[in-house]
């Protein structure tokens, strides 16, 4: 079959990836916009520690739900209409945490838009995976990350900017209002946007094959390649999965001649676990709190979370780069072996600090540049290696027969894993202290290397169709 980027229309598959990857900006702004709103949902809902991480954690309940529901509700209706409720999501979302006038509605949102979050999180990147050709799959796979930085490193500016023109994120902005409600309404323009464009792309030709409509698929891959190159393509698709033809379900993750669970699912599981394991997400969710705990201010807190997105674009600009080339494997083992470096140079920076006799906490020395150093360096690493390529090889990986069901299983666990991290880091932060925290973190990203050693095959260049599971 060719499947090489030459016969391809990269035009239109260009803006295909365009705009399936505006959820993973959704994604990643509706996951950040949270960072800087924290000292307003304090005020206005009179919360302690415990109830920040309740209600910043609160998208992860959603997300895993979505996450595990999206798999299989594309199976039944299709890649673009959950793609389209996805849209729907974040915006109900964006209004209602910005109306929200208790903790609990405002929880509420937030698990509504985590919906959405979890939904785009696992469907983006298995659609891109069923459109283009394999040659460059890995590049423009990962572009979902890359979008998803965007969405984060957006939230961060738009949070800074709202704040320093109001003065705080608790002081009145337009019309009387404080500022961090305007930060969640802002978000429903991109979400309007994201709706509106998905009404232009072509559904997955492996979904349509799968559903027996065999010639709304060659009509897709017709446009996206040539006549001779879909007709082919189509029969490979359904010779794929011709030999176990059934309506896809859970029970397909199991192998059928030794009951147990197939071992690439478990490595699907791996791959989503480690990847939150690491704690990205303390950065992207608590940046702001992050570094106000050890001596910065807030304003100058909200302009390390702008560099820290910078630095992931950069890093995940260095994917598109290295991906079908280097391969998925190495450059997992690389950011592990990276990440548990900085990491650890991280930990042994915070267990340096001190408090002063005004019960300020610092950083002695050059130790505070040498942990905003270590912190980005590790973020760039992490965006050149886990955050794009779990998602790229979660959407690559499976066999065309479980795809929906293995993205449903590896998407929950990631988000679970992402909820374990993301509400304890509160806690962790009073007791017992960042440095234990990132000692943790650390211990992960070395655990990690092992695990790829042990259970990653590589899968640049193969076709969908030759997966196996």
């Amino acid at each position: 079959m060719q499947s090489g980027a030459a016969r391809a229309n990269m035009g239109l598959i260009g803006m295909i990836v365009a705009v399936a990857t505006i959820g993973g900006f959704m994604f990643g702004y509706d996951s950040g916009v949270i960072n800087g709103t924290q000292k307003g949902l304090e005020a206005a809902f009179d919360l302690g520690s415990l109830g920040i991480g309740i209600n910043v954690g609160a998208i992860l309940l959603g997300s895993a739900i979505g996450a595990f529901g999206a798999g299989r509700l594309a199976d039944a209706i299709g890649r673009r209409a959950v793609m389209k409720l996805a849209a729907v999501l974040f915006l109900v979302s964006a209004l209602l945490a910005g109306f929200a006038d208790t903790s609990a509605v405002f929880i509420v949102a937030r698990i509504i838009g985590g919906l959405g979050v979890g939904a785009a999180s696992v469907i983006s990147p298995v659609y891109i995976s069923e459109v283009v050709p394999a040659a460059v799959r890995g590049r423009l796979s990962s572009v979902q990350q890359v979008m998803i930085i965007t969405g984060l490193t957006g939230a961060f500016v738009v949070n800074y900017v709202l704040a320093s023109y109001a003065g705080g994120s608790t002081a009145p902005l337009w019309g009387g209002i404080v500022a961090w409600r305007w930060m969640f309404w802002l978000q429903a323009v991109p979400a309007a946007v994201y709706f509106v464009a998905l009404q232009f792309i072509p559904e997955s030709p492996r979904y349509l094959v799968a559903r027996g409509d065999h010639d709304g698929a060659a009509a897709v891959l017709t446009r996206l390649f040539d006549a001779d190159t879909a007709r082919a393509m189509v029969a490979d698709i359904a010779a794929s999965l011709a030999a176990d033809h059934h309506r896809p379900s859970l029970s397909d993750l199991i192998d059928k001649a030794t009951g147990r669970i197939r071992p690439i699912v478990w490595t699907g599981i791996g791959l989503a676990v480690f990847q939150q394991f690491v704690g990205i997400n303390v950065v992207f969710y608590y940046g702001a709190t992050l570094w106000q705990a050890v001596g910065f201010s807030e304003d100058h807190a909200l302009q390390v979370n702008i560099l820290s997105g910078a630095v992931s674009i950069a890093g995940c600009i260095a994917t598109l780069l290295l991906v079908d080339r280097v391969g998925r494997r190495p450059l997992l083992l690389i950011g592990s072996a990276g990440m548990a470096v900085t990491l650890g140079t991280v930990a042994w920076a915070f267990s340096t600090a001190v408090t002063g006799a005004d019960g300020a906490v610092s950083l002695p020395g050059h130790n505070g540049v040498i942990a905003l150093i270590a912190a980005n360096a590790y973020v760039v690493l992490f965006n050149m290696s886990w955050g794009p390529i779990m998602w790229v090889m979660l959407g690559e990986m499976f066999p065309n027969q479980i795809r929906g069901s293995g993205l449903a299983v590896a998407g929950f666990a990631q988000w679970i894993a992402n909820a374990v991290i993301s509400v304890s880091f509160p806690a962790l932060v009073v007791s017992p202290g960042l440095a234990v925290a990132y000692a943790g973190y650390t211990l992960a990203a070395a655990a990690s290397f092992l695990f790829v050693r042990a259970m990653v095959r590589e899968t640049n260049g193969k076709t969908l169709e030759a997966m196996e599971g």
